[in-house]
């Protein structure tokens, strides 16, 4: 369960329509183990893309459980860290799961908590889930200080930082910091803050560079307003220069389902960023 149900009662985890979740994801519920865990991650990301196509298009619905289920389950537009790990939480908690919601900062210690993860309490051991970071894990790893974990020639790792005398935790990819995160409680209307400084701030780089990527069979896949990244297990990375409608083609073709009229829009968008 989660920490109290007040806090269940405060994520208004209820207006998750987590059988359809489950569904969209193909995964089938079970008793709260890490095996469970580490399916239901893996099948996260390998099913909703990470986008801020919403945000560019300039009608970004907002980051309440009902729109944000709407928009990645049923609607399939992708979404990026508020919106993935709230839904991912909520799932894990109907699932029986106890769950911890945490913010962090990305890239660097002056940057502003735009990050949010899930932490999961599971058979003794406390786990960090990032299913909302673009190009992160595909499953569950250790929340212990020199925790690591390889998926191919990657290395992901956790250990502690300090901050002006405050403990946070670093997560890593071959060595190279991703973001930083504490333990302290988060309520939703940090979540609403996080979403409008990172939505509507001009300096945001969700409003000054298309974003979408996923993890596929073949590999990671990220698609930017100039081309194609590719990044396969055990082959050189395969970066593709393309035209603004064929950028725009690899947006929907990574799984953000984008109307004709939404589709012109985005061209538009894509143009003025290479202008």
């Amino acid at each position: 369960m989660a920490e109290g149900t007040a806090a269940v009662s405060e994520w208004r985890v209820g207006e998750f329509d987590v059988a359809g979740y489950l569904r969209a994801v193909g995964v089938e519920p079970g008793p709260p183990h890490l095996d469970l865990l580490e399916r239901l991650h893996r099948a996260h990301v390998f099913t909703f893309p990470f986008s801020n196509v919403e945000v560019l298009l300039g009608d970004h619905p907002g980051v309440k459980p009902a729109t944000v289920h709407a928009q990645l389950v049923e609607r399939r537009r992708g979404g990026y860290c508020f919106e993935h790990s709230q839904l991912f939480a909520a799932a894990l908690e109907t699932l029986g799961f106890r769950v911890r919601r945490a913010l962090g900062r990305v890239r660097a210690l002056d940057s502003p908590r735009t990050h949010m993860t899930v932490l999961v309490d599971v058979d003794g051991a406390r786990y960090l889930c990032d299913p909302g970071f673009g190009f992160s894990v595909t499953g569950p790893i250790s929340l212990v200080e020199g925790a690591e974990r390889t998926e191919g020639e990657r290395v992901f790792s956790v250990g502690r930082i300090d901050d002006a005398g405050w403990p946070l935790w670093a997560f890593r990819r071959g060595g190279e910091l991703e973001h930083v995160l504490d333990e302290s409680t988060v309520h939703p209307a940090d979540v609403e803050m996080g979403h409008t400084r990172t939505s509507t701030d001009p300096t945001s780089v969700f409003l000054n560079h298309l974003m979408v990527m996923k993890h596929t069979p073949e590999g990671h896949v990220t698609v930017t307003e100039s081309g194609m990244t590719v990044r396969a297990l055990g082959e050189p990375t395969v970066r593709t220069s393309l035209e603004p409608s064929h950028v725009v083609h690899k947006v929907r073709e990574v799984g953000v389902v984008l109307s004709d009229r939404e589709a012109n829009r985005l061209t538009e968008i894509v143009e003025r960023m290479r202008d």
